[in-house]
């Protein structure tokens, strides 16, 4: 999924900034961090593996001086948790420096990674990202009209922050799938992919990017462009609604935490359950708990406690952490849940791994019943636009009925908010989003070979 921002501001310690709003897009990308910088000179970039904190120390933040920057938090989705793939991604053509942070996936990267291979463009990562970034670069033109061009050539997901020696651009796909606000800071600009990321440097929200839209920030003032005609009607991810963006986070006017809770109301409605409590697998799964407690007048207890010190298990790159990563980030209160008929409330499921053992968990610390209940639809195809749901097999959902589903994860009752339901807690059409995770239809074609995002790591190495 991956959080970007980007931020110019002549004046102020954008490094700084820069850093406490990749804090607050943490969440979004756990495997590398980074920020670039420009004083109108020159390029600096610091970029390693690890979280925000681990990354940056007071001494790296006063060695990036500048009037622009931008940062980036990564999740992969294309290219192995690596030191090269970290970002921003930097390309350098004579007189030009340019870093890129891309919060998304491309469709079309294999047959544009070797058009620049004929060309002969290096590429030194395994990274989609790195194809945009040298579409950019390599362009004669200026900053901005680079980025016309790679949107124009590039397919899939993108949202992206793109920093000059002199300019700082931003932009959104014409699908307009990856998120992508607006905001100010006293008169300068700022994006980021979230809006806690603005809240947190006193920045005011604008508005979302559109579909399309180019925000150009140079020596004549910043201005929002229409770079691509959209290609269609907005299909936002309907995931950042359900589970990825932080539940304080504003999409369309509306905060997210309210969606979820309505969602759990729609949930408790449609599926109701003969049972003592309600409790939420936290920290995502609590608003439509809520939810669900307040519509089916059952008490909401805390029966799992969560390490706060662990991060999101489902976005760990590979499966063998996620599975250990289960015990290490809940523990049950047993004085909550014995003896007692629980509806268990989560905002998806994905692999199943992680529910599996939730509910293993609980039976140990006493539950008579275990019926869970998902404030989401059945997740049956993987993502191809920046979330790592891997193989189509690998998804508990996929061909399985709900009985058979309920049996592999041991519940006594499953049950999944529809979506239609989904789309009334939305408050907002169907149309208007991607929902190929939950429906298997695709709004930007997909090839079959994109379908690994591993299969750049052994490629030979080319001039």
């Amino acid at each position: 999924m991956c959080g970007v921002f980007g931020i110019h501001a002549p004046g102020r310690d954008v490094a700084r900034l820069a850093y406490f709003a990749l804090y607050a897009l943490q969440h979004r990308g756990q495997e590398s961090a980074g920020i670039a910088v420009s004083d109108g000179r020159r390029v600096l970039t610091v970029r390693d593996m690890g979280l925000v904190a681990q990354v940056f120390d007071e001494g790296k933040l006063q060695a990036l001086p500048g009037r622009a920057a931008i940062g980036h938090a990564r999740y992969s989705t294309t290219g192995s948790a690596h030191w090269m793939n970290s970002q921003p991604i930097v390309a350098h053509r004579p007189g030009r420096t340019v870093a890129l942070g891309h919060n998304g996936n491309l469709t079309n990267t294999n047959e544009l990674r070797a058009e620049l291979q004929e060309q002969g463009v290096r590429l030194g990562s395994t990274s989609d990202t790195e194809v945009i970034c040298a579409l950019i670069a390599h362009h004669p033109g200026t900053l901005a009209e680079g980025a016309v061009h790679a949107m124009e050539r590039i397919r899939g997901a993108f949202s992206a922050v793109v920093l000059s020696e002199d300019t700082l651009l931003a932009f959104r796909d014409p699908d307009g799938i990856r998120p992508l606000v607006l905001g100010d800071l006293d008169g300068s600009p700022v994006v980021a992919s979230e809006t806690p990321a603005l809240d947190i440097i006193g920045a005011s929200v604008v508005r979302e990017l559109k579909p399309g839209e180019l925000l150009i920030c140079d020596s004549q003032g910043s201005r929002v462009e229409q770079a691509v005609a959209p290609r269609r009607r907005e299909t936002m991810c309907v995931f950042e609604h359900i589970y990825f963006a932080r539940p304080d986070a504003q999409m369309d006017g509306q905060t997210l935490h309210a969606e979820r809770e309505r969602m759990g109301e729609r949930l408790a409605l449609e599926a109701p359950a003969d049972a003592d409590v309600v409790i939420a697998v936290p920290d995502s799964g609590t608003p439509a708990a809520q939810g669900y407690a307040r519509a089916s007048g059952l008490p909401f207890r805390d029966g799992l406690i969560k390490n706060r010190y662990v991060g999101r298990t489902f976005i760990q790159p590979d499966q063998a952490l996620r599975e250990h990563g289960v015990r290490l980030k809940f523990n049950p209160l047993p004085h909550a849940i014995a003896g007692k008929r629980l509806v268990v409330v989560d905002d998806s499921i994905v692999r199943g791994s992680t529910t599996r053992k939730i509910v293993e968990m609980l039976r140990d610390a006493g539950a008579l019943e275990v019926h869970l209940r998902v404030s989401a639809p059945p997740i049956v195809s993987p993502c191809f636009y920046g979330i790592d749901m891997a193989k189509h097999d690998e998804l508990i959902a996929a061909g399985r009925s709900i009985e058979e589903i309920r049996a592999l994860l041991g519940a006594d009752s499953l049950a999944y908010l529809s979506l239609d339901g989904l789309q009334l807690a939305i408050e907002r059409p169907a149309e208007r989003f991607c929902r190929a995770c939950l429906t298997g239809s695709y709004p930007v074609p997909v090839p079959e070979e994109a379908g690994s995002k591993l299969r750049f790591e052994r490629e030979p190495a080319r001039a």
